[in-house]
């Protein structure tokens, strides 16, 4: 015969079941919160003190001082935790509150690593991803007085432990800002001190001297064609008081050689005399123009030389050619030859003038791509000098407030309590715990007895537990 399924009970035969079994339930109910509670006061107790600490901002708005510090609360908070629960910061705490002390005192490693997980500090944020807007501090203990004493020292080093960190920080960047405007000083004045080498070594040949030389190789071009003109002008005058000078010998002529032509042959002598002194300020000696004028003076010399002889009678030139009038020519002659000789002079030195300005002007571009490397890095150097002046006077605005305490700042809102229940053990969730595991232990025994015990209670049962088929019935009357 086939083995019948399982049959799910009913609303009705669960009731049924819980009417039968009901102290099976009953008694697990009442006891579980009893004994739960009773538990409670067999378990070490424990003690919570807490604090609020508020993160204040600056005083001073940042647009007035800028803060060189940070903005990462959360993390220096959490450095600050790590060096408040360090071993050399929780010993003499441990020592404080005699932590140490008892029979089943343990070691120093093990007491500071037990204190350490009974401290906790939770940051608040007022928004998800805000900055810190304070901190919750939590002790426990096995005494109120000793989770308030702890959670008070725990505080006060968090405080403390603040300031300090931020005004070091602050010390430290204005240390470090000090040190890099010194070297940035030293690095400015070197590129100063080459810059001024450079400028003293091609003074007028720098890009902002070449307008300069640009106006004054004009003017000094004006100059030298004035100059030119003048001397021309001299020399025309020259050429004409020397014909007045002929004129006037030949005027005054004698026996022998006629004295316009001794004056002549000095004339043209002086002259050639002018030219060899022009030509060799331009030329060598054994240039042909100035060899070829040699050539011709001496020639002229020895003509003079033959007509300056004793004319025939014994009388001489000199009486007759000593008027006043031609001294006076001569007089003038000779200054205007000196005029010559000084234009000369004058125009050799503004050609030279102008040939050195030419020389600085063809000079520019090498001087002036020299000039720009030197200026680009004396101006890299001093603007990298203003902004670490800027930032070194930010700095110690910065650490003058942290020392003022009038920068960021940790202010007590809830001070450490004094607690007056055990935070744990609860007896109240004890109690509930204890009810609903009555509960649970009052169904797995009724489970139990209804699995263990087999009644035949209904046709259900007879199928199930006989596996035979119901025949016939008799009806219950007693509800009738």
């Amino acid at each position: 015969m086939e083995e019948q399924e399982t049959k799910l009970p009913s609303i009705s035969d669960i009731l049924a079941i819980a009417k039968r079994r009901f102290w099976w339930i009953a008694v697990p109910v009442v006891l579980g919160p009893m004994i739960s509670v009773g538990v409670t006061f067999l378990l070490k107790q424990v003690y919570t003190s807490d604090a609020f600490v508020l993160i204040e901002q600056p005083k001073v708005p940042d647009k007035y001082v800028t803060s060189v510090l940070d903005d990462q609360t959360n993390a220096r908070l959490s450095t600050m935790r790590d060096q408040i629960l360090s071993r050399s910061r929780l010993e003499p705490v441990i020592h404080k509150y005699g932590l140490d002390q008892g029979k089943h005192a343990a070691s120093t490693e093990v007491l500071v690593e037990n204190l350490r997980k009974l401290i906790k500090v939770t940051p608040l944020r007022t928004e998800g991803t805000g900055p810190l807007s304070g901190f919750y501090i939590s002790v426990n203990a096995n005494r109120p007085d000793v989770a308030r004493g702890i959670c008070s020292d725990v505080l006060s080093m968090f405080i403390v432990e603040s300031s300090h960190i931020r005004q070091q920080q602050a010390e430290d960047t204005t240390d470090f800002l000090s040190g890099q405007l010194a070297e940035s000083k030293k690095k400015l004045d070197q590129d100063d001190a080459a810059l001024a080498a450079f400028k003293q070594q091609y003074m007028g040949q720098l890009p902002s001297d070449e307008t300069r030389n640009l106006q004054m190789l004009t003017s000094i071009g004006t100059q030298l064609d004035v100059v030119s003109q003048a001397l021309a002008q001299a020399e025309q005058q020259k050429i004409f008081q020397e014909s007045l000078i002929a004129q006037q010998l030949t005027a005054h002529s004698s026996n022998g050689v006629p004295a316009s032509t001794r004056d002549e042959i000095q004339i043209e002598l002086e002259k050639l005399q002018a030219q060899e002194r022009d030509l060799q300020a331009r030329y060598t000696a054994d240039h042909p123009d100035v060899m070829k004028l040699r050539s011709q003076i001496a020639d002229l010399q020895a003509k003079l030389r033959e007509a300056k002889k004793p004319i025939a009678g014994g009388g001489t030139e000199t009486g007759a050619a000593s008027s006043p009038e031609l001294e006076r020519m001569r007089l003038t002659l000779h200054m205007t030859e000196a005029t010559i000789r000084e234009k000369r002079q004058e125009q050799a030195r503004l050609q030279q003038q102008m040939q050195n300005f030419q020389g600085k002007i063809q000079l520019s571009p090498s001087v002036e791509e020299k000039y720009k490397i030197l200026t680009r890095d004396y101006e890299s150097s001093l603007q990298f000098y203003k902004e670490l002046l800027g930032k070194k006077t930010q700095s110690e605005m910065s650490t003058s407030l942290e020392r003022q305490q009038e920068g960021e700042r940790f202010k007590v809102m809830d001070q450490p309590s004094l607690p007056a229940a055990p935070s744990w053990p609860k007896r109240s969730q004890f109690a509930l715990a204890g009810l609903g595991g009555g509960f649970v232990l009052g169904l797995l025994l009724v489970l139990w007895q209804e699995r263990r015990q087999h009644f035949i209670r209904s046709e259900e049962d007879v199928e199930q537990f006989l596996a035979l088929p119901i025949l016939a019935g008799i009806p219950d009357f007693s509800h009738k």
